[in-house]
């Protein structure tokens, strides 16, 4: 067996063919997004433009240039963190094991982060928190958005206001950038039902969107200091991590819509991962959903090759508890169970909540539905969709925080946001 993996050794010849396509100085593809850096800046003045944009002094003063009602907010955001108003993480663990039991009864050395998505407007990030103190319950720490990037940026400052928030709160976020196949580069979603199959063939990222979403990532990257978003397509994947060894420093995670569903899909995404990281051993990729499809011992397998690979620490898993009532998978669908068996030998997961308990969803007049991510906000308004949105909000964080007291009931600790708990 030995001789037989020896023959998958990659010969130094190969390498160095490869090594020599990339830097090749005719090499229209890396010249392109090169060329695109350079109209940036270069690398180094856009890193300093995304701090500065993200600084939270800065956020603040360009909201209240704006005279956003969201000032408010993040002031009592701000105020209710200061004076901790919300649940010490103490407290919620004697609250789950009785007051014998606190946060020494649980081993947070693999924490599993709690995640939920998608916070598409920014009052309901409010509605959550406010909730949150009132029923002693956890905020997420790690928050996804599918919100249209030019919608937020142009509704009250949201896309500002949720930077700051995130920063208050302490929690890691992910926007979703307006190219990922959805804007029309994708025909193939351009009909609906009578066109959906042809979806099978990859999300749209075709000719020439995959410099056209590096432009899109560094103008929001250098406007308003976004630096971690989704990432759909495998060339957008690979000009990602093109882009950070050429010194940009983008991070981002890989959708579930990209389908990491084996083994060796997964020794796919984490090779690559590897053999484009800085020479500090840094890559930009976070974290990738697994497949709703994966089971347990796949996610054991994924480990072991992440250990192998040097990304234990690097790399998250972001698993999938609960998805949208609608649109997406079968239902019932509920991995919280799994979740709990594998947390306790699998470290750097993360338990993301796409929708509300299916028994809960069922008996809704307007369950949780994927689509509902792609509604503008003037039809939301039109149709009345807000406060059912809401809703649908807001049984995804109760989701969280059963995820939340199933682990700490098995002895297993969670990653809120880590300023407020």
């Amino acid at each position: 067996m030995t001789r037989l993996n020896d023959m998958l050794k990659i010969e130094q010849k190969d390498l160095d063919i490869v090594n020599r396509l990339f830097t090749d100085p005719d090499n229209q593809q890396v010249n392109a997004l090169s060329a695109l850096i350079e109209r940036f800046g270069g690398a180094a003045a856009i890193n300093e433009k995304a701090r500065q944009a993200r600084d939270p002094e800065n956020l603040m003063q360009r909201l209240k240039a704006l005279n956003s009602p969201y000032v408010a907010d993040l002031e009592w955001l701000t105020d209710q963190r200061d004076q901790k108003a919300f649940v010490a993480m103490e407290d919620y663990c004697k609250t789950v094991l009785g007051e014998t039991g606190g946060s020494t009864s649980v081993d947070f050395s693999n924490a599993v982060t709690l995640e939920i998505s998608a916070m598409q407007f920014f009052p309901w990030l409010m509605a959550e928190a406010k909730q949150a103190i009132n029923k002693k319950e956890l905020m997420p720490g790690r928050v996804i958005r599918v919100r249209n990037m030019a919608e937020q940026a142009q509704d009250n400052g949201d896309i500002l206001a949720t930077a700051l928030a995130m920063q208050i709160m302490g929690a890691t976020y992910v926007e979703s950038l307006d190219t990922r196949g959805t804007d029309g580069s994708n025909i193939h979603l351009a009909g609906g039902p009578a066109t959906l199959s042809g979806f099978f063939g990859g999300i749209g990222q075709p000719n020439h969107y995959p410099l056209k979403w590096a432009e899109e990532y560094l103008t929001y990257f250098t406007t308003y200091g976004i630096q971690q978003v989704l990432n759909v397509n495998p060339g957008t994947i690979l000009l990602g991590y093109i882009m950070h060894r050429l010194g940009v420093d983008i991070e981002f995670k890989i959708s579930v819509f990209v389908g990491n569903d084996n083994p060796w899909f997964i020794l796919w995404t984490l090779m690559t991962a590897r053999l484009f990281a800085r020479q500090d051993g840094s890559t930009p990729l976070v974290g990738f959903n697994l497949s709703n499809s994966v089971n347990n011992d796949t996610i054991r397998e994924a480990h072991a090759i992440r250990k192998k690979l040097g990304l234990e620490k690097q790399v998250r898993f972001e698993h999938h508890i609960t998805e949208t009532y609608k649109s997406i998978v079968l239902q019932p669908y509920n991995r919280r169970a799994e979740l709990v068996a594998i947390a306790k030998e699998v470290p750097n997961i993360s338990a993301k909540h796409e929708g509300g308990e299916p028994e809960i969803e069922a008996t809704k007049d307007h369950p949780s539905d994927i689509f509902d991510y792609f509604i503008s906000k003037k039809d939301i308004l039109a149709n009345n969709l807000m406060a059912p949105l809401l809703d649908n909000y807001l049984e995804k964080h109760r989701s969280v925080n059963l995820t939340a007291r199933a682990l700490i009931r098995a002895g297993i600790g969670v990653a809120a946001a880590k300023n407020l708990h």
